[in-house]
Parts: structure tokens; C-alpha cells; sequence
């Protein structure tokens, strides 16, 4: 743990975006969710107040969000269209039609990664968010299912597994998780107690090797992190925390699944 910084809002954190910025200056976008009230923020660290705030219609539920240049993506979660927007001053920028759930989004080498909850994540054209290629993330040989917001760093896709203070670093071309890192100083203390909805949820990476904004929704700060990356695989321990999760995971997507309900 290196820094708590204030959580603007105090939103229902879908997605989160760090800008380069200065060192004590660090911009922020963040996609809140909740059906009448999802919203896009810009925000700098460290500051009480948004600098800008977008709404997004009543029916669309804000998801993951990625910057590529000068536009900024937004999912949306079960509406099927991704929204684009101008980064700088949160303007619409028009939307393209989606082909899953939208959950979480980052732009790694020339492409786009997203994903939906699921062990799978998606390779996209950056331009208009058309699939082209599925990876099937996996741990030990096991299903790592959960997977919600992204963000790349340092040759990794970096996914935060839902409900959890896990995050996974996964190779971007075979999909095997290489480092799992427990993120539990981050968690805000007794959040959950009072919110069952009160989980982690926003990892974006810093420009510094190894450094991360982490929070979660409705979170009253934002936690900047560095992650030690293991020196070759992860532990025994953190793999069969890992699997675990996921398998309980898989179980309560399919009872919701059965009882037509949204994980």
C-alpha cells in the first residue's frame, strides 16, 4: 500500500482509467452503474470533486471502460451497445452494437480485451469493438471464471476476480495466469458489511512498473497500490485460493442461470 486518496462520488465503480498526467496530478476516469444513475467521471487524484460528469440514459447500465487515444469506451452490461466518448470533455461520441455482456475492458498491444464474467475474454478491433479471437483463461490447468474489470501492465492483462480482493496477472497470448496477487490491504474496512453490493471492483494501472489504482463500489477511497510480482509462477497457495473461487464462482452463475437471474 502506498497511498488513500478520496473516492469522488462514491460511486458504483464498474471501470477505472488512470491517465498519465503528473505524479501528483493523475487523471481518472471512472464508470459507475446502477440502471438511472450510470454516469462517466474524469476526476484528478486526490481531489473531493469530479472535474466532469457524464449521465448515461436511464436504461443503460455503465460496465468497464478502456481509453484508446483520445476517445474513452464504455460498456454497457445486458443493453448490447458500447458507448464512445471524447476524454477530455466526456461529449458523445456515438455507440456500436455489442455482442455479450459488457463487464470489464483494457487496451493491450493494438487490440482491445474485454470481458464478460465469464473464463473467457475477447479480442477486439480498438476502433469498433468487433471480436476477432477468444482466449480461455485458465490456472493450473483449471477455469478461472469471474473475470470483470481489465486493465494491461507490464506485458499482462490484469483482471480483479468479482466478489473477491483477487487480482490475476494472465499472459496475453495463452491465457494462463502467471501471478496472482491478494489485494486485501485495499479493501475498505467493513464496506461489505454494510453493503453486500460494497465489493472491489476498479484496478487501472499506473505509468510506474508495478503500481495500480484499486477501489470498489461505493468505496469512500481509492487505494494506490505496487504489486511484487512473483518470481516465476504462483504459489501453491494462491492457485487453490484461485481455483476455488472461480469454481464457487461457476456454481452461482449456474443457479442463477437456472432461476433466470443476473450474476
Amino acid at each position: 500500500m502506498l497511498a488513500r486518496y478520496p473516492h469522488p462520488g462514491r460511486g458504483f465503480t464498474q471501470g477505472l482509467v488512470a491517465g498519465t498526467g503528473s505524479a501528483r496530478e493523475v487523471a481518472v476516469w471512472e464508470s459507475t452503474g446502477l440502471y438511472g444513475e450510470s454516469a462517466l467521471i474524469r476526476y484528478r487524484l486526490g481531489h473531493l470533486q469530479p472535474q466532469r460528469r457524464a449521465a448515461l440514459e436511464p436504461g443503460l447500465f455503465g460496465e468497464g471502460i478502456c481509453r484508446i487515444g483520445a476517445c474513452i469506451w464504455q460498456l454497457t452490461w445486458q443493453e448490447r451497445v458500447a458507448l464512445r466518448w471524447d476524454a477530455r470533455t466526456l461529449e458523445p461520441l456515438g455507440q456500436v452494437a455489442y455482442n455479450r455482456e459488457g463487464w470489464g475492458i483494457c487496451a493491450a498491444l493494438g487490440y482491445v480485451v474485454t470481458s464478460d464474467g465469464s473464463s473467457e475474454l475477447v479480442r477486439r478491433d480498438p476502433g469498433t469493438l468487433a471480436p476477432f479471437d477468444v482466449l480461455r483463461v485458465r490456472c493450473a490447468g483449471a477455469r478461472v471464471m469471474g473475470l470483470n474489470d481489465l486493465t494491461w501492465s507490464g506485458g499482462r492483462i490484469w483482471a480483479n476476480v468479482i466478489g473477491t480482493d483477487v487480482l490475476a496477472g494472465i499472459d496475453p497470448d495463452t491465457g494462463e495466469v502467471t501471478d496472482v496477487v491478494d489485494a486485501g490491504s485495499a479493501r475498505e474496512r467493513g464496506a461489505s458489511l454494510a453493503d453486500p453490493q460494497a465489493v472491489m471492483n476498479g484496478v487501472a494501472a499506473l505509468p510506474a512498473p508495478g503500481e495500480f489504482l484499486l477501489t470498489g463500489k461505493t468505496y469512500r477511497q481509492v487505494a494506490k497500490v505496487r504489486l511484487v510480482p512473483a518470481r516465476d509462477r504462483p504459489g501453491r497457495r494462491a492457485v487453490s485460493r484461485l481455483i476455488a473461487v472461480s469454481r464457487l464462482i461457476a456454481v452461482s452463475r449456474l443457479i442463477a442461470g437456472l432461476a433466470g437471474l443476473a450474476v
